[in-house]
């Protein structure tokens, strides 16, 4: 499990006239940060990381007293209908400064938020998502997930304001994240065009930052046959449900020969209309996951070697509809290390990674925009401050929907949108790091 550590950092705030400040910011805040245990740690920067960087400590202690993310959780909205919430943010984000736009996906809940230097030379990327979940609400935490992209990027707007620094500030506004994966739209239409990297936080029952997730693809496949009398003239039709079934079976059968970090699973979705009717419309609905994109591809023409091998064996036509593929998230390694050694800073020790990755599972969206630039997804834990992984309480729960809602859950999400922050800074600060960070993307398999 995550631990925490605690130092008498006393002598190490009060050697430094800048974390000074910051200090007395902190020991002034409210009761939910009074008790994290800040920790500067020396930099190999150009600027001080012990001056520059931990004055965003400050910014986003104020801000974490005017920004609640309670609004959007009482008022939870699904996929492409996030009105109240875009409303709320774009609103939020324009009385601060920044010039938000729509962009230019065509989505009406999207929006891009843009501040800093508009002839920087390093423009950092975040993410916020806010769309609930069917039946109970912010069950997945988005409400968090809201403010700490706008928490991240406020605290980067005051750094590049307040010290000059060649760079802006991107927060992206990313709707449908739980069905119809906005942020693929978004990258297809190009508003993630010259980001040189993108970030984005999420709340969790543990503190993870390297999360195994699933590249997946979702499809429809329907059959169609001819209807007749079952029980005067059945010969006379071609059954689509016995098509239907043939690939649910095969599917099964197949699931013995898949590795067990593979999954096929679905539902048949129409299966006729009535007993004393051979079908002549089916339609199914199957999602293929597995730990790495080329692996869905590979997955994906054995499932459709099923659709066409249960069209032929029982006359039926059919067709396929493929949806949006969703990739797996490649976490940037001088990113990934930089958000733990800042971390570190706040008090937060991690698991080791190949612990921290069978933790945690899902998919996401975010995967696609780091297969297209550097990127993190850190997942935080909203249930206690402690470093302590909550097994009893599940993302997509009714309980986490209520914990999204607490203040222990608050205060974790403005702790983590600081180093986030910082990791931002440290690149557009650290020419050399945000070399390491492109290499190693290059490096990736795309």
């Amino acid at each position: 499990m995550t631990q925490t550590h605690t130092t008498n950092n006393t002598q190490v705030w009060a050697s430094n006239k800048y974390a000074k400040v910051v200090h007395e910011a902190i020991e002034a805040a409210s009761n939910e940060l009074r008790s994290l245990s800040l920790k500067v740690h020396p930099c190999n920067t150009a600027l001080s990381f012990d001056s520059e960087l931990f004055k965003i400590t400050n910014m986003l202690i104020s801000i974490s007293k005017r920004l609640t993310p309670i609004q959007i959780h009482d008022h939870p909205e699904l996929a492409l209908k996030e009105f109240k919430a875009h409303a709320w943010l774009t609103g939020y984000l324009r009385s601060n400064g920044f010039a938000v736009e729509q962009g230019l996906s065509g989505l009406e809940t999207a929006f891009v938020a843009e501040a800093g230097n508009p002839h920087g030379q390093v423009t950092i990327g975040i993410c916020s998502e806010y769309d609930a979940l069917p039946g109970i609400g912010h069950a997945c935490g988005h409400n968090l997930i809201a403010i700490s992209g706008v928490a991240t990027a406020l605290g980067l707007k005051a750094a590049i304001e307040q010290f000059g620094l060649p760079a802006k500030i991107k927060l992206f506004g990313t709707p449908a994240e739980e069905r119809d994966a906005g942020k693929i739209t978004m990258l297809n239409a190009g508003d993630f065009k010259d980001v040189e990297v993108c970030m984005m936080l999420h709340g969790a029952n543990a503190d993870v930052i390297h999360t195994q997730f699933l590249s997946l693809q979702t499809v429809t496949v329907e059959y169609f046959g001819k209807a007749s009398h079952a029980s005067t003239t059945p010969w006379e039709g071609i059954n689509a449900l016995d098509a239907a079934m043939q690939v649910y079976t095969a599917i099964g059968l197949m699931r013995q020969q898949m590795p067990p970090d593979q999954r096929v699973h679905g539902i048949i979705q129409d299966g006729g209309q009535a007993a004393n009717i051979i079908p002549q419309y089916t339609r199914s609905v199957y999602t293929v996951r597995a730990p790495k994109y080329e692996q869905v591809k590979e997955l994906k023409t054995k499932v459709e070697h099923i659709f066409e091998a249960a069209a032929r064996s029982t006359r039926c036509t059919h067709k396929v509809f493929w949806g949006k593929h969703i990739k797996d998230i490649q976490t940037n390694g001088p990113l990934a290390d930089k958000f733990e050694y800042l971390m570190n800073g706040l008090g937060l020790e991690y698991s080791p990674k190949l612990e921290q990755q069978s933790k945690l599972s899902g998919s996401t969206d975010m995967g696609n925009l780091t297969y297209a630039m550097p990127g993190i997804h850190p997942m935080y834990n909203i249930i206690n401050l402690d470093g302590i992984d909550d097994n009893s309480l599940g993302l997509h729960t009714k309980e986490f929907a209520a914990a999204a809602a607490d203040t222990v859950g608050h205060a974790a999400t403005i702790r983590v949108a600081k180093a986030l922050a910082m990791t931002g800074v440290e690149c557009i600060l650290n020419s050399a790091f945000l070399r390491r960070v492109k290499d190693e993307f290059h490096s990736q398999d795309q």
